[in-house]
């Protein structure tokens, strides 16, 4: 029996999502990075205890990284335990690490995780180049999202 499920991508499934960030930020490049995870973190980002909130991605040398990313202990590891906060590298090609690098130095953009995803049995993050939002664009944001609720609404209503 298939299990339908919302949070369930075309070609993965979807295990947090940090929804701030597309509201704060405006999304220029999207990029999908494997992760360097130990086995007790996998376990606890199916289990659905990972939070993406406060994370942010920086270059430390030539590598990218993943901070305040929260994953939670896995119970079960007992004294393979991970450290819920650790900085844990991302990994990506030469070519787009190089090109990450050289926007977030000479444009002044930020790189901000997306999502936490799995494909083809691995755990990816969905990361993206970010310009922030002013105050007026998120309220552009706010105006068109109920604009197209009441066109919604309506559309309903007359079905």
């Amino acid at each position: 029996m298939k299990k339908t499920d919302k949070t369930a991508t075309k070609d993965g499934h979807l295990f947090v999502q940090n929804r701030r960030a597309t509201f704060e930020y405006e999304v220029l490049e999207r990029y999908e990075a494997g992760l360097a995870l130990m086995g007790s973190e996998v376990k606890s980002i199916r289990d659905g205890r990972a939070s993406l909130g406060e994370a942010y991605c920086q270059f430390q040398g030539d590598q990218l990284f993943l901070y305040q990313a929260h994953i939670g202990e896995y119970t079960q590891a007992h004294d393979r335990n991970h450290l819920p906060l650790r900085a844990r590298k991302l990994l990506l090609h030469r070519k787009e690490l190089d090109h990450l690098a050289e926007s977030v130095d000479t444009a002044g953009l930020t790189l901000i995780p997306l999502a936490l995803l799995a494909r083809n049995g691995r755990i990816k993050l969905e990361l993206a180049l970010c310009r922030g939002k002013k105050t007026y664009d998120k309220r552009a944001s706010i105006k068109e999202r109920e604009q197209k609720r009441e066109i919604d609404r309506a559309m309903r209503e007359r079905t």
